[in-house]
């Protein structure tokens, strides 16, 4: 099996409690030599401070290329721009651009007065200023606002023809889904890298939960086994294996780069990379 490339994701701290899990998270995975690492804003933006300090900090001190989120959420344009400016200053030139989700208490999108009323406006105006490396999201499973799996398809198509230069999906839990997703963007001829998300199951019912908010299809088989584990407590070792096998197909299938959801809980990702010869050891040898 081909050594794949990784990145992963984490989230801001709220407080210091998280911002020790936080650090401990990244001494945990750091040493597997990611492609990237990129940091979240919470729903609604509402964590976009600590967005931009975590990010600075990363990059000024893990050595890690560090990607910051980015939205339209809650902001005008100038506003918006400001802070892709600071992080450009900060030597931040990764952007992960986004629409965002709608502020809690809310069932939709609504664009602030001034701001940025789709993704694409967003990515136009961060390629336009030529500063950054910019990634987006994609959907195998139909988003929860798509009217069709080829709106999403299309809507991808626009987003990298307004200046991205990579897709990270949103998490899904068989390889199928996502050689589905990845043949119809070939055919809407999308030629630009589009990398599988992937969340291993820390904890299956705030997993379940999560999956059915933003439409991922969750499998028959993967919620009996899980069930199934609980009565057991084989939840940990279930969670390791089909993670495992879930990257495995993706790389049999020819996929190379894995970016990985890890809630800031190292180790599950830090096992399921292990299982797929992503070592520090390996790493290391690759940097010498």
């Amino acid at each position: 099996m081909t050594r794949p490339n990784v990145s992963f994701e984490f989230f801001p701290p709220r407080d210091v409690e998280g911002t020790f899990r936080l650090w401990d998270t990244v001494q945990v995975l750091a040493p597997l030599d990611p492609r990237f690492v990129s940091v979240t804003y919470g729903a609604g933006g509402t964590t976009r401070d600590l967005t931009r300090e975590v990010v600075a900090t990363l990059h000024k001190h893990s050595g890690l290329r560090t990607a910051a989120h980015l939205t339209c959420v809650e902001a005008t344009r100038d506003e918006t721009l400001q802070i892709a400016r600071d992080f450009a200053a900060a030597g931040v030139t990764d952007i992960v651009a986004l629409r965002g989700d709608p502020p809690k208490g809310t069932d939709s999108f609504v664009p602030h007065p001034g701001g940025f009323t789709t993704s694409c406006e967003l990515i136009e105006a961060l390629a336009d200023t030529g500063d950054f490396t910019i990634r987006v999201g994609a959907y195998p499973d139909i988003h929860p606002e798509a009217q069709s799996a080829q709106a999403d398809v299309d809507w991808l198509k626009r987003k990298l023809d307004a200046g991205a230069s990579e897709a990270l999906t949103q998490f899904f839990f068989e390889a199928e889904a996502f050689f589905r997703f990845r043949d119809a963007c070939e055919k809407a001829g999308i030629d630009k890298p589009i990398v599988p998300g992937i969340l291993p199951i820390e904890n299956w019912k705030g997993v379940r939960r999560f999956a059915e908010s933003c439409g991922a299809t969750i499998p028959n088989w993967l919620s009996d086994a899980f069930d199934k584990a609980q009565r057991d407590g084989r939840e940990d070792l279930l969670a390791t294996a089909v993670c495992a096998e879930l990257c495995s197909d993706l790389i049999d299938g020819g996929v190379e780069d894995l970016h990985f959801y890890t809630l800031n809980r190292p180790e599950l990702t830090r096992d399921v990379c292990f299982a797929l010869g992503v070592t520090p050891e390996l790493s290391l040898q690759n940097v010498a």
